[in-house]
């Protein structure tokens, strides 16, 4: 294990629980479980598949899974796992299931959809090892997914935060970096409340609007697979094309990092120029950064409270719920909190992030001091 990888600089007294690294030499399988901490019910998290995913990664992604099951007050403990590999390979549903074998014995943890797995894999998962949420309709579940949950609840999140600096999201500027499910969802959930998205990005790289795109026009449906095929669409003649690094600096008035992690870094972050920031994938930007925004006026809603749609549906699904049920649930939880956090960032000086730990701290404390864990 490189240097990189090493975690144990990072524990504390909530975890993790433990940390396990799997091997298959026949497919070539490298994977790894992180469950940060359990005191309040077995851990809920994403298997993310991506070919530099690292041990240390999926601890913190671990980590923000407590803080965010806590805060989304769920009877849920947090865990993350990963796999190390091209998520478009071919045999992709034979390593999938080799990975859930793994798992099997890990009852501790209940995988979910993340980058790089969706609703078919978890599908093989619950057919290998009988625990998993996310699951097809057609199974019972709730596809996060394809309904667009973890989103619907960022737009959610940046209503509240956009009330509390002064905005109004009708008319608002928005630039969202990734343009998978999440993204997808945002874009959709933006529009209906008023606000003209004028850019957004895949990994090809990313495409600006000042006029605002039409989400329709830039993407191309595959009606056998149900899914977009290519971001965007070729006819599009508006706009131009920009880099990654340009649409972090775009004067909007919100910016959504919604993919990979660490996007927003001291290295660029004095060109942000949003107001507010929704951080609707985990943890995309680094702990200096996000502070960096704060000092110069930026509000940053963190990742484990903007993008706790997904897990709240989770939860839903597990206990039967329907999807309606899950939306109405995401939107008065996530609504909710955010007022929370923001009232005791402004009451006590503290940054959002700091003020959403303490909350979500307080719950899994009590819950292991009930337990003699402290």
């Amino acid at each position: 294990m490189g240097a990189e990888e090493e975690i144990f600089g990072y524990a504390d007294d909530l975890g993790p629980e433990k940390v396990i690294h799997f091997y298959d030499p026949r497919l070539q399988l490298k994977g790894i479980l992180v469950v940060d901490n359990t005191a309040l019910g077995p851990a809920i998290g994403g298997i993310r598949m991506a070919p530099d995913v690292t041990t240390r990664e999926i601890f913190r992604l671990a980590r923000s899974m407590t803080l965010k099951n806590s805060a989304a007050g769920i009877s849920y403990g947090g865990g993350k796992a990963g796999i190390r590999g091209n998520p478009d390979i071919s045999n992709k549903d034979e390593v999938i299931r080799a990975f859930a074998r793994f798992l099997r014995v890990h009852t501790d943890y209940i995988p979910g959809p993340d980058m790089g797995t969706d609703e078919h894999c978890m599908a093989i998962i619950q057919d290998e090892i009988g625990r998993a949420i996310g699951l097809h309709k057609e199974l019972g579940g709730i596809p996060l997914d394809e309904i667009g949950v973890t989103g619907y609840g960022a737009v959610e999140a940046a209503e509240v935060a956009a009330d509390f600096i002064g905005m109004s999201l009708k008319g608002a500027t928005v630039a969202i970096e990734g343009f998978g499910a999440v993204g997808q969802a945002c874009f959709r959930s933006l529009v209906t409340k008023g606000a003209k998205v004028v850019a957004v990005s895949d990994i090809d790289g990313a495409l600006f609007d000042p006029d605002g795109l039409e989400f329709d026009a830039i993407v191309q449906y595959d009606q056998s697979t149900k899914k977009v095929s290519k971001l965007w669409n070729r006819g599009y003649d508006r706009g131009r094309r920009i880099s990654d690094e340009e649409l972090f600096a775009l004067d909007v008035d919100i910016l959504v990092p919604g993919a990979r992690p660490d996007v927003i870094t001291m290295k660029n972050v004095g060109d942000v120029k949003a107001r507010l920031v929704i951080e609707a994938a985990n943890i995309p930007a680094t702990l200096e950064a996000e502070r960096c925004l704060g000092d110069k006026g930026v509000l940053v809603i963190p990742d484990f409270i903007a993008n706790g749609g997904g897990v709240i549906a989770g939860s839903v699904e597990l206990r039967r719920g329907t999807i309606e049920e899950s939306f109405e649930t995401i939107r008065k939880q996530i609504s909710c909190n955010v007022s929370e956090i923001l009232a005791l960032s402004k009451a006590e000086g503290l940054y959002p992030r700091e003020a959403a730990e303490q909350v979500a701290r307080r719950r899994v404390i009590v819950a292991m001091k009930d337990k003699g864990r402290l």
